[in-house]
């Protein structure tokens, strides 16, 4: 058996999309198993560069099983876009399935998150009002909408119709909107997509049992990161899902005896994008200048990242989290030129020093950083394809985050190519 979970082990944007395309030149399937099109993974090959939304980053190889779980919500417009994207620059979508499972996202929705977060004022959460939590919400409620009535004309229109009176009535009466939403135009339209998606739908949990059964490689794909996770992020700034490992089996539909290995991704920094606190947050001009060199800048929304220093604490909460199995450090490269370096150990909270993160956000507002400074180095490392070939303070910075999160090092990104991706372990 040999299956691997990919998680975010920070606040999300480590570079999922990249290890995930890198690991999945050895996977014979890859599976999405949580979130919307409120992430991106940008992926880059050779010359080109693609962001995806909701389609797997495994797409991009010809020969892979591409999988959408029934842990992530669909927005259907967004993911026809992405299909007629991916085939126009000659990428093949043959391979992908959705899930039968799998809940859909409604102008409603989109109209419901973006009303919540207006009635928030300064206490908003920075959501990306693409009606990711309105579809979990309604999930919940017991009143979604999954594909498997999407692509049925008679369930879709008995559901929306009472769907519909409700959601107009509440964002009228309750949040004072001027959407109102006709019941034949957005009836018409969702057939419209059923109609152009209908032959990707199929029973996913089979597909991927089946899968691992009969020997096959398979690769969990996550988005967002354990700090965004519903339970165990930092509420309330956090995703409407489950971002970390054990929601691989829940979202595809698997038991966890079946998850072999843990793969978490870092950045060789830290950042941030949204509301919360963020104990490492550099406010100063080192913070714009790895922003710069970082490119951070969100795929999907394209708001600018709070960068910082790389947090242990984080790392080794998101390591007991997820029972984290090895890390991938990605944007090395970006620290290249700095002649110092430091890592946070721990935070001092009220006079003393605490290793755990808190779960608390007004002690996590209240703690400051503890440091310790290491050496860089100045040599560009982007052109390097051997671990062995970095400078010795790179490696020396790599040596301390294994032994400050108690995870080895098992990958090293030091670009966004593939070729620029250094193997310290085999994860497949």
């Amino acid at each position: 058996m040999s299956t691997v979970v990919l998680v975010g082990a920070q606040w999300g944007d480590e570079g999922k999309g990249k290890v995930t395309d890198f690991l999945a030149r050895k996977a014979d399937m890859v599976v999405r198993y949580q979130g919307g099109n409120n992430a991106g993974h940008t992926v880059r090959v050779d010359d080109k560069t693609y962001k995806l939304h909701l389609i797997p980053s495994g797409i991009l190889y010809g020969d892979k099983q591409c999988l959408i779980g029934n842990g992530v919500v669909i927005d259907p417009d967004v993911l026809i876009q992405e299909l007629d994207n991916l085939e126009k620059q000659g990428i093949s979508t043959a391979n992908l399935r959705i899930s039968l499972r799998a809940h859909v996202i409604f102008p409603y929705h989109k109209s419901i998150d973006m009303a919540e977060e207006e009635s928030k004022g300064n206490r908003k959460i920075g959501t990306t009002c693409r009606g990711i939590g309105p579809a979990y919400t309604d999930k919940a409620s017991r009143v979604g909408i999954r594909m498997v009535e999407l692509i049925d004309r008679d369930e879709l229109a008995e559901k929306l119709r009472d769907t519909l009176e409700a959601k107009n009535k509440l964002l009228a009466g309750y949040y004072g909107a001027n959407d109102r939403f006709d019941y034949q135009d957005i009836f018409d339209r969702y057939s419209s997509y059923a109609e152009r998606l209908k032959k990707y739908v199929a029973d996913v949990s089979v597909l991927v049992n089946e899968a691992i059964d009969g020997g096959a490689r398979v690769l969990f794909e996550g988005a967002q990161g354990t700090l965004l996770d519903l339970d165990h992020g930092t509420y309330p700034y956090v995703t409407s899902s489950h971002p970390i490992a054990a929601a691989a089996c829940l979202g595809a539909g698997l038991g966890p005896t079946k998850i072999r290995t843990v793969l978490g991704v870092a950045k060789a920094y830290i950042t941030r994008v949204g509301e919360g606190p963020f104990p490492t947050e550099l406010h100063d001009e080192l913070g714009d200048l790895i922003r710069k060199r970082g490119h951070e800048f969100g795929t999907t929304t394209g708001r600018p990242r709070r960068c910082g220093w790389y947090d242990a604490v984080i790392a080794r909460y998101a390591a007991r989290i997820n029972g984290l199995s090895y890390l991938a450090i990605t944007k090395l490269d970006v620290l290249s030129g700095l002649e110092t370096l430091k890592i946070c150990t721990g935070y001092r909270y009220k006079g003393e020093i605490i290793k755990e993160f808190p779960a608390s956000l007004k002690t996590l507002n209240e703690c400051e950083p503890v440091y310790r400074e290491y050496p860089g180095w100045q040599e560009d490392i982007s052109a390097i394809s051997d671990y062995d070939d970095l400078p010795q303070n790179a490696k020396e910075y790599l040596k301390h985050l294994e032994e400050l999160s108690g995870v080895p090092v098992a990958v090293v990104g030091v670009g966004p190519g593939r070729a620029q991706t250094l193997v310290l372990k085999e994860i497949f």
